[in-house]
């Protein structure tokens, strides 16, 4: 689990396809690395990835062909920024909110606005995000804590502070990039608990299936 505050930007240094589709990357950083393991997992620009091998300069994770389909990773080559992040301990304040980095889709910019010191950015988002987004909520950005303040339909917008540019990838977007995408990981659940209960075990359930005969 994530808070979605960026601890370090790294660098994927390595990317080596694997023989059955997937791919192992070779991330170079420093700020993160007292707080790995191997073993241990890592936020790598919203995917949940798992350190494989620690080095001197980096560590080394391996990607899924299923993480390669659903997020940005699947295009990505030497020399990408990326956004790190430890998994949270029980001691780590939540200075964002929940984040499992587990990518529900990819979004795209559409509006990128210069707005006093900050930027006015707007996304784009598919409908397994889209239906969460609400007006002061949540969602992750390419593994980053973001508060929407306008959703309309599958779009939002969000202002970005200087210090978010400063500390994130966030800065170097443009108008047509993508973007890995997390709804708010509590909206789900609400969402889910509101919906009705499947039908359970009834004794006219049993006797139609033969049980009772």
């Amino acid at each position: 689990m994530f808070t979605g505050i960026v601890r370090e930007v790294g660098t994927i240094d390595e990317v080596q396809r694997q023989p059955r589709g997937g791919s192992r990357i070779t991330v170079g950083c420093s700020g993160v690395l007292p707080d790995l393991t191997e073993g241990a997992s890592v936020n790598v620009s919203g995917v949940c990835s798992t350190v494989v091998q620690l080095l001197r300069h980096g560590f080394v994770a391996d990607l899924s062909p299923e993480t390669l389909a659903r997020s940005t990773l699947g295009k990505a080559r030497r020399g990408r920024r990326v956004n790190l992040e430890p998994s949270v301990r029980l001691d780590t304040p939540l200075g964002g909110h929940l984040v499992a980095g587990h990518v529900d889709g990819v979004g795209e910019v559409t509006l990128w606005r210069r707005d006093g010191t900050g930027i006015l950015a707007e996304w784009t988002a598919p409908p397994e995000v889209a239906r969460f987004l609400v007006d002061k909520g949540s969602v992750a950005v390419d593994g980053v804590s973001l508060t929407p303040y306008e959703v309309s339909g599958d779009r939002f917008r969000v202002s970005l502070i200087p210090e978010t540019l400063r500390s994130t990838t966030l800065e170097g977007l443009a108008v047509g990039d993508r973007v890995n995408l997390e709804a708010d990981l509590l909206a789900k659940y609400a969402r889910k608990a509101m919906q009705p209960a499947t039908q359970g075990v009834t004794w006219d359930l049993l006797g139609r299936a033969g049980f009772l005969d």
